[in-house]
């Protein structure tokens, strides 16, 4: 990020030499004005640092800092004295500047000085935005798996930590692309840089502009003071862009100019200014068919994706999921005032077992969830939500299907789902047997007919969009029913 410092003062040499020996430091942009100009340079906004010549502050100093600090960005103020003495280092002080700087000091002195100043403010700036050293990180160490798709996936990760390459992101929505983002950088070189997260779909089209980019005061109505956008406050460290097939046609012109002069135009300015930022991209959509509909530019298209990584989804990697789980059970029981709990193996079995539309984030919901709401040590289906509970029960009934003439088998399968009824309220349970009935019922005629869904979707009499919708909400696959139907026919293959 670049701390922006206004140097005032009626001293013009003064200033240039300040000025010198700022724009020696880095992430410094500094600007001189005499005194008179002081409040028309702080009413436009985008000042982070103030070195104003204490003969300013002299006759109300406590009034001039005070209403300096009350602007929207709180710049901090340093006075500027050429003389030392003590009595009005104190009043300064008292007054609410953060420190007096002795004009007299050597250049290598003042330049220290002014050094530790400009960091200082740099880690406040930093933490305004939740981007500061201390701010929650990722590891890659987190993403650590026993499935061979992810461990192939993670080595290629691994490589691209050091560079600056753009790196695009693709994945099923839930599945970490963020996260694995946030890893990336803070354990690559620009880790003590800001790391910035947009979503490109959460902000309309008129302020996506000025987001990114900033915007001058008077670019647009409501433009009553000058801000930066998310690429000059993420210089030096990485911008991530989510969603990022949501941008706009004239903004991906913009970004792919960013992306090949490495310099800015704020929103109604004129000055191109010069950004140090590594921008990573993500999408949960397919961008070659975005390409191919015209909604996407190929040259974008190109820069971005230097390097793509695609996450896996968390189906695709059944094997890490009770590592997951046990990982979610020991973050959650302290912070939800209670101890680790534990599942029963049924109840691990139905997590295995789940498809999982909503990735690794649905995970985590459902483990704080039934973390929350269990009545017991051990997390069983009961605590489960009802689309997990209930694929374990259709597992289970789809195995007593398939046992031909086995009654017994159905039956502790329809008690098993009767216990799951058990404790509910009328109305939650007349939904829990709606959902149960639904799941029998489709997993039934999905084994009559081998998993077939045209054949299957003709004899329930629904549409085989309507089955298919069916299907994913309930948890049920056609291949599962295909090897089921092997079982209860052997003689037919």
């Amino acid at each position: 990020m670049v701390v922006h410092v206004l140097v005032v003062s009626v001293d013009a040499q003064l200033r240039q030499r300040l000025m010198r020996v700022l724009r020696t430091l880095e992430e410094v942009r500094p600007t001189g004005d005499p005194p008179d100009q002081l409040w028309d340079h702080l009413n436009r906004g985008d000042v982070d640092l103030v070195l104003v010549d204490a003969m300013s502050l002299s006759r109300q100093p406590g009034a001039v800092v005070g209403a300096i600090r009350k602007l929207p960005e709180q710049p901090e103020v340093v006075a500027l004295t050429n003389r030392e003495d003590a009595n009005l280092r104190s009043s300064l002080l008292a007054a609410g500047c953060l420190a007096v700087l002795f004009t007299g000091l050597e250049d290598s002195s003042l330049r220290e000085t002014l050094s530790s100043l400009v960091k200082r403010r740099l880690r406040e700036l930093m933490r305004q935005i939740g981007a500061d050293r201390s701010q929650q990180r990722a590891s890659l160490s987190d993403f650590i798996s026993e499935s061979p798709t992810m461990q192939q996936f993670m080595v290629l990760a691994r490589r691209v930590i050091n560079s600056d390459s753009s790196l695009l992101l693709l994945g099923e929505t839930g599945v970490g692309k963020e996260r694995l983002a946030n890893a990336i950088h803070h354990e690559g070189p620009r880790n003590a840089g800001p790391f910035l997260c947009l979503n490109c779909a959460a902000l309309p089209e008129t302020l996506l502009e000025s987001e990114l980019f900033g915007h001058e005061k008077g670019a647009f109505t409501g433009a009553t003071r000058t801000r930066r956008g998310y690429f000059e406050m993420a210089h030096g460290g990485t911008i991530f862009l989510d969603e990022i097939a949501e941008l706009p046609p004239h903004l991906q012109v913009k970004l792919l100019r960013v992306l090949e002069d490495r310099s800015i135009q704020r929103l109604g300015g004129e000055t191109l200014l010069r950004v140090d930022v590594r921008l990573m991209a993500a999408t949960n959509r397919d961008l070659e068919a975005e390409i191919a509909a015209g909604r996407f530019r190929t040259d974008l298209y190109f820069r971005l994706a230097v390097v793509t990584l695609w996450l896996p989804p968390l189906r695709e990697r059944r094997e890490d999921i009770p590592g997951l789980v046990a990982s979610y059970l020991e973050h959650f029981g302290p912070i939800l005032g209670g101890q680790v709990r534990t599942l029963k193996p049924r109840a691990l079995e139905a997590l295995v077992n789940y498809d999982w539309p909503g990735n690794v984030r649905e995970l985590i919901n459902v483990i704080e969830r039934s973390t929350l709401l269990a009545t017991s040590d051990e997390i069983d289906l009961v605590d489960l939500p009802p689309s997990i509970a209930v694929a374990a029960h259709a597992g289970a009934q789809a195995e007593a299907v398939g046992k031909a003439g086995d009654t017994s088998a159905s039956t502790t399968a329809h008690k098993d789902a009767a216990q799951s009824w058990r404790g509910l309220p009328l109305l939650a349970a007349r939904d829990r047997v709606l959902i149960d009935f639904h799941r029998q019922y489709l997993g039934w005629l999905l084994a009559e007919n081998d998993g077939r869904i045209g054949d299957t979707a003709k004899a329930a009499g629904i549409n085989v969009r309507t089955l298919y919708q069916l299907m994913k909400r309930y948890g049920l696959r056609k291949e599962d029913y295909r090897r089921q139907q092997a079982k209860v026919h052997p003689a037919s293959t």
